[in-house]
């Protein structure tokens, strides 16, 4: 086979060593492999990268093993071509599985050309991607203590959910604390709701009328203190995000016009996927790294249920929810798609479908810089038009009738 890179290396990574083995193609064809082992602490990385540089070495490549890789990365990155590599796709030969096996068949592998590197993208993309990931873990930590604290209030017959649209909302919030503090009285509970509530100042008074006891009380407090501090930290890294992504705010508010797109759909793309686009060769290239595209499954000449592939986690949750978004709009085209789906596909995978067309706007808008186009609610009508009227020509005729059709020039004559 082709030598591609006349030395280069690869890593075997680990927890508390790396495995280095430097393969090095003479004149003659022959392969000189030395392999060494170093400890994942900085000065032992460093020594390594000394010596690999004294070899001569221009392309290392390792597995992307949990997060062990990334300190080596930091280390590497701009010394070497450093390729981060999907495990899956460089498994070794069954049988002959050690530490030392491993870093020669990844850079046999990587001397060849046969390893695809994974989508690493820069040092400001990669702090990006910590704040909004963090962000969406502590988003989806408050929703579950949302969820615990409404179990507390079942538990202790307090309907307050039944009568107040949102519990953590001004007047909820209000009654909550009350009840943390001791007070049970169901009467000056609900004269803590709003003036716009007054309606509802009965319902609320019977609504809290249950059995809170002293062990309840102890529990919501701990909660209301816990769902405070998230909204604490969600509202500093909203700030920091921001002001990460304060260079990209005209693009910001460009995009912001895809329908069921929020800013927060779209800062998680600018960090997952990124503002340039050019690292993927096409919109068909970016949904399939996202995961949001059918796989493929065929056999005999029959296409088979295929199901979505594993992809980047964070950028389905965004647009997923983006999707859901645009499900409830109306007159819009990615409203439509949702619907016309959701009959034939159900409503899984209806979103998915919508979450992959909106990726592949976002795609386009950078990568032409145009503008979003709203081709409206009644494009698939429009588009298919001569099925549609097809259809159901067919069903009258099959209830009796004879039916004529006219354009409304002719019918108004």
């Amino acid at each position: 086979m082709k030598v591609l890179y006349p030395c280069c290396a690869g890593l075997d990574v680990h927890k508390q060593f790396v495995v280095a083995c430097v393969l090095t193609c003479q004149e003659d064809g022959q392969a000189d492999k030395e392999t060494r082992r170093f400890a994942t602490v900085t000065d032992d990385l460093l020594q390594m990268s000394d010596w690999l540089q004294t070899k001569g070495c221009t392309h290392l490549a390792m597995e992307s093993s949990g997060v062990y890789w990334k300190p080596i990365f930091n280390l590497l990155e701009g010394s070497f071509k450093v390729l981060v590599v999907n495990a899956q796709h460089m498994k070794a030969i069954p049988g002959k599985k050690t530490d030392v096996k491993d870093a020669e068949w990844i850079a046999d592998l990587l001397q060849h050309g046969l390893l695809k590197a994974s989508f690493i993208p820069g040092q400001d993309q990669r702090d990006l991607r910590d704040l909004t990931r963090y962000r969406t873990t502590l988003i989806q930590e408050r929703a579950r203590l949302t969820n615990r604290l409404q179990k507390l209030l079942e538990e202790a017959n307090l309907k307050l959910s039944s009568v107040l649209s949102e519990v953590l909302g001004k007047t909820g919030r209000l009654i909550l604390h009350a009840l943390a503090s001791g007070e049970t009285d169901p009467e000056k509970l609900a004269d803590l709701a709003l003036e716009r509530l007054p309606q509802k100042r009965a319902a609320i008074a019977q609504a809290l009328g249950g059995r809170f006891r002293d062990h309840h009380r102890f529990l919501l407090q701990e909660l209301l203190e816990a769902i405070e501090y998230h909204d604490r930290a969600i509202a500093r890294l909203d700030a920091h995000i921001a002001e990460h992504l304060r260079p990209f705010q005209e693009t910001i508010q460009r995009l912001d016009e895809i329908t069921g797109v929020g800013r927060g759909c779209l800062e998680t793309l600018f960090a997952e996927v990124g503002s340039d686009v050019t690292p993927f060769p096409d919109a068909a290239h970016v949904a399939s790294w996202a995961g949001l595209c059918p796989g493929n499954n065929e056999s005999g000449g029959k296409r088979l249920g295929g199901r979505i592939r594993q992809g980047n986690h964070w950028v389905k949750i965004a647009l997923v929810q983006a999707a859901h978004a645009a499900a409830h709009t109306k007159n819009t085209y990615l409203g439509a798609q949702y619907r016309r789906l959701k009959l034939r596909l159900g409503a899984k995978r209806a979103a998915i479908a919508v979450a992959h067309s909106i990726l592949l706007i976002y795609y386009q808008m950078l990568a032409t810089g145009e503008s979003y186009h709203e081709k409206g609610g009644d494009y698939f009508l429009v588009r298919d038009q001569q099925q549609v009227e097809h259809r159901l020509v067919k069903q009258l005729e099959r209830l009796g009738h004879k039916v004529i059709l006219l354009p409304n020039a002719q019918a108004s004559a």
